[in-house]
């Protein structure tokens, strides 16, 4: 590497940002479940690649999480629910489509999924027991991500990833 490649990296990774990021545009991922912090902190850097928010509740486990897992200089892409979850996600519904990602019959697989059309919300579950039964009815489309090998699930964080970078447009 010479003294100019560095320059030339930066000026590419200038040239490749088509715009300021904008938090709550298009793309809104919501881990609302979620237990492990180390997750939390890697979603929040995929948010950032790919101009997406992230909405998480406001608690003492999420803000540690947060914390500790970003390594972004600041969270300009975090909104905080504070209200019940269930409840955010209704009131997200009137203007928001509501994906979740789970395992369920009738499932898009993500290889068949288009680019967000519009305002969209991601659900991600609890790592073990996923998106709870009881917000059924406030989704609007179940993705599944196809596996092939033996585990039932992604880790949430590389799950979220992939659904976030297909809804972008960005695969």
């Amino acid at each position: 590497m010479t003294p100019g490649d560095k320059t030339r990296r930066t000026d590419l990774r200038e040239q490749r940002r088509r715009r300021q990021h904008g938090c709550w545009d298009q793309l809104i991922v919501a881990p609302l479940w979620v237990a492990y912090e180390a997750n939390l902190g890697t979603l929040l850097r995929s948010c950032d690649a790919v101009g997406a928010c992230m909405a998480v509740p406001s608690t003492d486990h999420y803000h540690r999480a947060l914390d500790r897992g970003d390594t972004l200089p600041r969270w300009p892409h975090v909104h905080w629910v504070r209200r019940s979850k269930l409840g955010w996600i209704a009131e997200q519904r009137e203007t928001s489509r509501i994906v979740a990602v789970e395992l369920a019959e009738d499932a898009t697989p993500l290889t068949r999924l288009a680019a967000a059309p519009g305002r969209t919300v991601v659900l991600l579950g609890h790592e073990h027991h996923g998106v709870p039964a009881e917000a059924g009815d406030l989704i609007d489309e179940v993705l599944e991500i196809p596996m092939v090998g033996q585990g039932a699930s992604l880790n949430v964080a590389v799950a979220g990833s992939l659904v976030l970078y297909r809804l972008a447009g960005l695969m």
